[in-house]
């Protein structure tokens, strides 16, 4: 069973990104493209108080008269954030992101964020965890590399 740990380990760019709620959405879009994510950490001082996403900028963003270079992040970041541990399996993950209806999960460890894991990337580890189950099937009723 895949835990989170061990997806933020294997990321070469463990970087937490953040904006300042003081940020302009337009500030945050940038930091996303520099940082290639569609989601991005929005704080205050040490604190994250929110997290911004190209969904909520779908939502509520130009569509609804908001110019980017005008609006600031605070008024539009989801503030209401679903997080998890660093032990925390895939499965659980995916799980919560299905019940709260999130594609991104800030990860918590003694107080501070240390990651943020995508529905992409656990999708991906979970894919990882079929091949290697279908593998050590094939294995077995082959009788070819069990136990080995």
């Amino acid at each position: 069973m895949t835990i989170v740990r061990k997806l933020l380990n294997e990321k070469s760019d463990s970087t937490v990104y953040a904006v300042a709620s003081t940020s302009t959405v337009l500030d945050a879009l940038k930091a996303m493209i520099e940082a290639n994510t569609g989601a991005i950490l929005v704080s205050e001082g040490n604190k994250i108080v929110g997290i911004f996403t190209e969904r909520d900028y779908a939502r509520q963003g130009e569509i609804k008269g908001r110019a980017a270079q005008d609006t600031l992040i605070s008024e539009v970041m989801t503030k209401e954030m679903v997080m998890v541990k660093p032990e925390t399996s895939v499965r659980q993950c995916v799980d919560l992101m299905s019940r709260y209806k999130v594609r991104h999960l800030p990860v918590l460890e003694n107080e501070h964020v240390i990651g943020v894991v995508s529905l992409r990337r656990l999708a991906e580890a979970l894919v990882d965890e079929q091949k290697g189950t279908i593998t050590e099937l094939e294995n077995y009723i082959m009788g070819t590399g069990y136990g080995r």
